[in-house]
């Protein structure tokens, strides 16, 4: 059992803010009450016995008594839903020298993540019962909540559909092909109908590459300055407009992955205007850099869709403001630092992003007023849940134990020594950031303490 105490709880389903108390017992919250009321009538309120906050502490290894409580001062922070990360990549199976499930996941306990979802461009890829086993039950070593999207197309190759039924009564909570547009439209168009009557959404890539000449970086100023051909806007305009079309005819659930132009911002808003299938997720990079760090940082910040330009960056965040765009998603993409030293052209697209993630919002949205704590912990939890249909992004009586509590005016270096990810590809480098992270909690177990103390499930202990 775990009571914190003396924290600044802010919910974004209900928009309540202030100070709570709350008890957890197992994986529920199990009450929430004004701060300052007693221990014994907290109890009480839960419909527990009064004499378990008189519990013994563990003494010299032994197992703690049954009615145990832990304490967790929270004061001088704020306690809020566990984060939720719909766009990940843990790149487990088939390229775990980047990461894998067991390391991924400590990258998103450290940064306050409690739900992940991850995407299916792995080696085998997710168009198959078993790799999609595998994948949920080693995330069910982790103490995170790890599901992950199947593939839209077999093999990724964008000309057969998969078993979009099966992979559903498997596990499957999406699909995606991430990291490859569709481009045949008949496909496409099949694969929301059939996503439709499963009620599960379909989250695209959105680059055409008969746009592209070098992608992972924006055509203009950076494109000019490294000589190469770059990725131009109308790469990702052309899709999002397409595939706008095609969910809505069907009515289908399409979210358009990490959004870089303010024409498809523009799409996907008047899109809302007619239908509630449409959603759009931006990532912290996109609204925090432009092609500028391409030119300072190189493959650091090379990534698909690349960093556009200031209006580009200005037009995602009134998005967000706005909710044009619903959620805000990671799209942690781990790659090793051979792999990131290459040539410009050569060196593969996407930077970490889980350990970051919360601090980038504070700084670049929260500090400077374009939203509340509470509206991007609504971007961060409770919106991007509700595209999966999750169980999480809230904080009531009886509801999931999962938490996050962090020190929003805490400042932090960002050391590559430091990441709990395997992979090190980020340009934020050096830089120092606000919102610290102290504990987070998964399923009603502390997963991740500030000292770097992680505990895990017995199974994650024992591989």
């Amino acid at each position: 059992m775990i009571y914190i105490t003396n924290g600044y709880v802010i919910d974004p389903k209900t928009q309540f803010e202030g100070y709570r108390d709350i008890l957890i017992q197992e994986d529920k919250i199990a009450a929430m009450a004004e701060q300052g009321i007693p221990l014994s009538e907290l109890l009480r309120q839960a419909g527990l016995p009064e004499e378990w906050s008189d519990a013994k502490k563990e003494q010299n290894g032994a197992e703690a008594a049954k009615g145990q409580i832990e304490r967790i001062d929270a004061a001088g922070q704020i306690i809020a839903p566990g984060l939720v990360d719909v766009h990940v990549h843990f790149r487990d199976p088939g390229f775990t020298y980047k990461e894998d499930i067991m390391s991924g996941a400590a990258a998103a306990v450290k940064g306050g993540f409690t739900s992940v979802v991850l995407m299916a461009n792995t080696k085998p890829p997710v168009d198959n019962r078993e790799t999609l086993s595998y994948i949920l039950e080693k995330g069910r070593e982790t103490g995170l909540h790890v599901y992950t999207c199947a593939n839209v197309t077999m093999g990724m190759k964008g000309q057969e559909l998969v078993d979009m039924e099966v992979l559903s009564k498997t596990g499957a909570i999406g699909f995606t092909d991430d990291g490859i547009p569709i481009l045949n439209e008949e496909i496409l168009r099949e694969a929301l109908r059939r996503a439709a009557k499963l009620h599960m959404p379909v989250s695209l890539h959105e680059e055409d590459p008969a746009y592209i000449t070098n992608n992972g970086i924006n055509t203009g100023k950076a494109s000019a300055y490294y000589g190469i051909g770059g990725s131009p806007r109308e790469a990702e305009i052309n899709m999002v407009e397409r595939d706008i079309r095609l969910a809505q005819e069907e009515g289908a659930d399409l979210s358009i992955q990490h959004i870089s132009t303010k024409e498809a911002v523009e799409l996907v808003r008047q899109a809302k205007r007619k239908s509630g299938h449409i959603f759009a997720e931006a990532t912290p990079h996109h609204f925090t850099l432009t092609e500028e760090a391409a030119i300072e940082h190189g493959t650091l910040a090379k990534m698909n869709p690349p960093l556009r330009e200031e209006a580009d960056r200005q037009a995602i965040i009134r998005g967000l403001q706005d909710d044009t765009i619903d959620m805000i998603a990671t799209d942690h993409a781990p790659h090793s630092a051979e792999e990131k030293e290459k040539p410009i052209t050569e060196a593969p697209s996407g930077i970490i992003g889980l350990e970051t993630a919360l601090s980038l919002g504070i700084r670049e949205l929260v500090e400077p007023g374009y939203l509340t704590v509470c509206k991007l912990l609504e971007k961060m939890s409770l919106s991007p849940a509700g595209l999966y249909r999750l169980d999480a992004g809230y904080l009531a009586e009886g509801g999931p134990a999962d938490l996050v509590i962090f020190d929003k005016d805490a400042v932090w270096r960002v050391e590559k020594e430091k990441f709990a990810s395997k992979a090190a590809n980020s340009p934020f480098i050096g830089e120092k950031m606000p919102g610290v992270v102290t504990c987070t909690i998964c399923g009603g177990k502390i997963v991740y303490r500030e000292s770097g103390a992680r505990v895990l499930s017995a199974s994650a202990q024992r591989s």
